[in-house]
């Protein structure tokens, strides 16, 4: 095996979703509501929004959509009412500023010295594009939900990314903070790397290491570019 390219996963892996979704929250909410319940109680919402496209019942629409789909639930449970469109869109705003873990911009230009870099997100393009120029990393594609139209862990997601560089499965590392889409791309024949994030979803918890069989694991992006000699 020889690795020529690393696809990350996002949301958990590289950027640290939940404080930077609380801190909009109460930015533009005010200080009235519990801002980490909400950003987790949205976050609930991630999954099950995503299955009817992944099953074929709805056309795809991107993660703007789907975070605007379900903001009325999720306000409709805080009790929040009265938010005009702009706020509501200000709010759906907020999964595009969100800050990258500590470690990761360092990690990831030791990692582009000797690979291709991209992210494998369910983010559309533009949402992938605004993450990576608030961090200021530096990416030489940018595959996933936006690219392939669909949704992880269907197949082509993995599958467009290995293609659009012109590589095998075995050369394309699938590098994430979840057991299950790290499955996924192995079932592929993807080599798989877990980060681990115990501190994710706050309160609840993170993946502190992979339940699937993994090439890597790693406490966070900074050891995984030692592992690979970064």
């Amino acid at each position: 095996m020889a690795i020529a390219a690393l696809v990350f996963d996002v949301f958990g892996t590289l950027v640290d979703w939940r404080s930077g979704v609380a801190r909009e929250a109460a930015r533009i909410l005010g200080p009235g509501i519990d801002a980490g319940a909400f950003a987790d109680a949205w976050r609930r919402r991630y999954q099950p929004s995503l299955e009817p496209i992944r099953s074929g019942q709805r056309a795809y629409v991107d993660l703007d959509a789907i975070h605007a789909d379900s903001l009325d639930e999720v306000m409709a449970e805080f009790g929040v009412a009265g938010v005009d469109p702009q706020t509501r869109a200000e709010l759906v705003l907020a999964w595009h500023r969100l800050d990258g873990w500590p470690e990761v911009g360092e990690a990831l230009a030791r990692l582009r010295s000797r690979y291709l870099l991209a992210p494998l997100s369910n983010a559309h393009v533009g949402l992938a594009v605004a993450l990576a120029r608030r961090n200021g990393w530096h990416f030489d594609a940018v595959f996933g939900g936006g690219f392939s139209r669909d949704y992880k862990p269907k197949p082509a997601l993995y599958l467009d990314a290995v293609a659009a560089f012109r590589l095998r499965p075995d050369e394309t590392l699938m590098v994430a903070a979840h057991s299950s889409d790290l499955a996924a791309a192995g079932q592929l024949g993807l080599p798989t790397a877990h980060i681990a994030r115990p501190l994710e979803n706050g309160p609840g918890g993170g993946e502190r290491r992979p339940s699937v069989p993994t090439t890597y694991a790693a406490a966070d992006l900074a050891d995984l570019a030692a592992q690979l000699g970064c």
